[in-house]
Formats: C-alpha cells, structure tokens, sequence
C-alpha cells in the first residue's frame, strides 16, 4: 500500500468521525473490519485473519494468526490451532496461549471486495453513531429537551434534537396545541431505549415531570433544595395542581413558586399553553391539606376514614359545583395531587348519613345493651361504634358520661360482656359445624374471620396461604380489611404453612 494511500485513510477516518461525531478509532475499527472481511473472502474463511491499521502512519498490517496449543486433544480447529510441538519445529521460542502471526501481502480491493468492505464500514460507523447517541441522551432522562418538529404524522411527532431525533407520541402531547413542521419546541426526556434500528428516545409534555422540570428550571429554591415539590396532577393544557414545602425556615414556597407579580408561573403558563396552576402548600394537617388542594371552594368540614382509607368532604349546596369542578377536573386532580380518595357530599347529605349511622348504630345499643331511645342516643353522641368498646372501657370511665350513674356504667359492661361471651360460643360452634382445621384456627385465634372464610370453603391453612390477597378482602369486606392487611396475612400464612423460610420471605 502506497504511503500517500495510507495518509489518505487516517484523513478519510478523521473527516467521517468529525462529520458523524464519533471517535476517529471507532472508525479506523470500521476500516479494519472491512479489510479483514476482504482477506478472509480472499484466504479463505476457516482462517484467523487479522488486519490491524497504525494509527500514526495508517500502515495496514494483514497477517494470519494460529493459536498454540497444548496437545492435540486441546485442537478445535486445526486451521487456526496448532500444537506446542509443531510450533517448536519453526517458532522455538514460542508457548501455550501464544500466537505464530503470518503477515500477509496487501490485498487489492475488486469491485465485489470493495462493495462489501464499503457495507462494513457504513455499518460499523452507524452502529458507532447510534451507540454515541444511546450513550449521550440516556443520561438525560428527567431532563428538559429543545429541538424542532422534523415530521407530524398521525400517532407520532418527530423532533430533530440536533445529533438524534426524538418521538413524541399524541398521548404525549398536549391536546389543543397545533405543532407543525419547523416549529422549536421544549420536551421532557422521559425514556431512551436500545433497539435494532438504533436508539428510540421518547419525549413528552404532558408528564407531571415535565411541570416539575419547568418550575425547576424558573425556580433557583427548588434547584438549591429549598423547596421541594411533592406531588403534582395535571389535566395537560388545562389545569395543574402542585404541593410545595419549604425545607427552611421562614420560606414561603408559594410565593417562591409564583414569583414577583407572577412572572416565574407565568413562565411555566406560557411554555404549557395556558395551563392554570395551582399551587398549594403541604402541612401535616390533613383536613387542612384536603381545604386547600379544594380550592376555590370552601370546604365544610373533612371527616377521615382510616378504615375505608377515604376522606369524606363536606361542603355547602352553593360550593359543591366548584368543589367538583368542570367535568370533574378540580376534584379530580385535588385527589390525584394527594393520592386520597375525596368523596364530595353536601351538609345536607353529611346529615342523612349521619342520622342514619345514629339510627342503625341506636338500635344495635337497645337491643344487646338493654337501654332506652334516649340512652342510646347518648352512646352513639358520645362515640361509641361498637358494643365492644363497652367491655373494655372501665366503670370510672363510662361515669364520665353526664346522665350515666353507676348502675348504668355496670350494666352496660355486664351486658356487653356477655353478648361477646354468647357470640363467641356462637363462632365457636359454627366453625366446628364448618369442619375448620384446627391448624387455621390457631393461625388466626379464632373469631368470626374464621366463620367467613369457611363459609368460602377456606378451611385450611393451606387454603388461606393459596388465596390472593384481592380474594381475601373481598372474602373479609365486611370486617373492613384492606388490601395490604390481606397481603400480609397470606404472606405470614405461607410462611407457617412451611411453603418458605425466613429468607425466601425477605426476598419475596
């Protein structure tokens, strides 16, 4: 090969990595695959062939390579392999795991030979290319993207962000905002994926993330740490609320947030199309939490069930329209915001439903603990939900009560033990006529859960261990279990089952 041929590969090498930006040597390792593929074309393929290009004169050197190994069974192929004693014959000072390297003579490219390195090279640099790209983008996911619309089809948007292309697809899109051809537009970078036809880097503007970014971006507190954004729910394009808090003391977050005169959310507002945002800041406090994210309404009263894992919230006939909001959007994103379940009722309806509890829960008190409408009235005012409570509470206690003597403490407590005594035998009796195995028993210690499942034909422990837990709960609905509960029961149950030990439960 002439000298002025070898400068030339270094030049062509250095202008295609320039123009692709890639390293010059993954080009020069494109080069070399396309001249090793050549030889072994012309050599023969069942050879070693190696071509190796300097990469400081660009000189190729070509050789074969055979592999020195111990003895004739260690031979795998006896083209590229050959034995310590054969090689001592004319490479004496040679051992195991070397290689005896043959140089080649420079090969001359036919046109065929040519067509195929040409095809190598424009391979190995666009599988270069597409790897820079992967490498480059996917350390920026969660970061803000700028390019310009390439192409707008009918599911995707594609953006040229300037060394790599990125898609945006219609649900990533915000809905009344018309991109067209040519247009510069800002994205979040949520996702790069490796795949055959090159690196896929999925961008958005409607992720909650995207507003988190913006706000970042306008907002030098949050950036420093002294503000932190906690939850946000957006109907893009429409509306957002955010949850803010302060990490240091005598901060104010919102004001932070919107800015002198609102020009920091007004930036925000801008850049997602005049997308309202409210900003609201967090406490510890649910019901005023709940008040706030609720806004512009005026909010009652919040009542919290920790059982149901519901929040009851209360407001005037005249707010429950704002409450709710158009199309449902204001609760529904006040809900999302706070990952609650928001069950908006009027005063009027907090007062049927409560009326009703009242009546029901009365009636149950005059029935089993023997008092009249007036004294069970006065129970249910004063809190008591369950008979239950009535047999752990004490005597003194229940004296408290203004209208409650003595006697009527001691009653109340001997009435509501022996209901509990007579239920208890009633379970009993039931499980035993269920044919329960007592191995399920002792697992949950009795109780009318047992009655339940039994009546489910769970009867085993083994049948409780095999459940899942959205089975379980509803088996269990009325006892008021939760999901969680539920999973963490059959977890215990498979442990005692024996279908696990204790560090296969760690990892599970």
């Amino acid at each position: 090969m002439e000298h002025s041929n070898r400068t030339d590969m270094l030049t062509i090498a250095s202008t295609v990595a320039r123009e692709k930006g890639i390293e010059v040597s993954q080009v020069i390792e494109a080069l070399e695959s396309a001249i090793q593929r050549a030889a072994t074309s012309k050599y023969g393929l069942e050879f070693d062939i190696r071509a190796k290009i300097n990469r400081e004169n660009g000189y190729v050197d070509l050789a074969r390579y055979t592999e020195i190994v111990a003895t004739e069974d260690d031979i795998e192929n006896d083209m590229t392999q050959i034995t310590l004693a054969g090689a001592k014959v004319s490479h004496p000072n040679l051992n195991v795991g070397e290689f005896i390297i043959d140089e080649l003579p420079p090969i001359e490219f036919g046109r065929i030979a040519a067509q195929t390195a040409k095809q190598v090279i424009v391979q190995k640099v666009r599988d270069a290319e597409r790897d820079k790209q992967y490498n480059d983008y996917k350390d920026r996911v969660g970061e803000i993207v700028s390019g310009t619309v390439k192409r707008v089809e009918y599911n995707n948007i594609t953006i040229d962000l300037g060394m790599a292309e990125a898609v945006m697809t219609r649900d990533e899109s915000i809905g009344r905002e018309n991109l067209r051809r040519g247009d510069n537009v800002r994205a979040y970078l949520y996702d790069v994926r490796r795949e055959q036809r090159g690196p896929q880097i999925f961008v958005s503007r409607t992720h909650p993330e995207f507003l988190v970014a913006l706000f970042r971006q306008e907002v030098p507190e949050i950036e420093e740490g002294a503000i932190e954004i906690l939850s946000v729910a957006r109907d893009p394009g429409s509306r957002a609320k955010i949850c803010v808090r302060a990490n240091e003391a005598g901060m104010d977050p919102v004001g932070s947030c919107v800015g002198m005169r609102g020009s920091r959310v007004q930036q925000v507002v801008s850049e997602l199309i005049g997308e309202k945002i409210d900003i609201i800041e967090y406490t510890e406090a649910t019901e005023s939490l709940v008040k706030k994210a609720l806004q512009p309404a005026q909010v009652s009263q919040v009542i919290i069930d920790d059982a149901s894992e519901k929040v009851e919230v209360v407001v005037d006939e005249s707010q429950l329209s704002l409450a709710i909001g158009r199309r449902g959007q204001n609760v529904r994103l006040a809900s999302k915001m706070l990952k609650m379940d928001l069950d908006l009722i009027t005063e009027q309806e907090s007062q049927k439903r409560n009326e009703e509890k009242y009546k029901v829960r009365s009636e149950i008190f005059k029935t089993i603990l023997g008092v009249d409408d007036v004294m069970a009235l006065l129970l249910v005012k004063e809190g008591f939900t369950s008979v239950e409570e009535f047999a752990v509470i004490t005597v003194e206690e229940l004296m408290e009560i203004e209208g409650i003597n003595e006697a009527t403490a001691k009653s109340l407590q001997e009435n509501a033990k022996k209901h509990i005594e007579n239920e208890t035998k009633q379970v009993e009796k039931t499980i035993n006529e269920l044919n329960v195995e007592q191995d399920l028993v002792d697992f949950l210690g009795g109780g009318i859960a047992i009655v339940k499942l039994a009546e489910n034909d769970i009867k085993t422990l083994d049948d409780l261990a095999d459940l899942s837990s959205d089975e379980l709960t509803e088996f269990l609905a009325e006892l008021g279990i939760t999901e969680d509960e539920s999973a963490n029961i059959i977890l215990q149950a498979r442990q005692s089952a024996g279908w696990f030990d204790e560090d296969e439960q760690g990892e599970e």
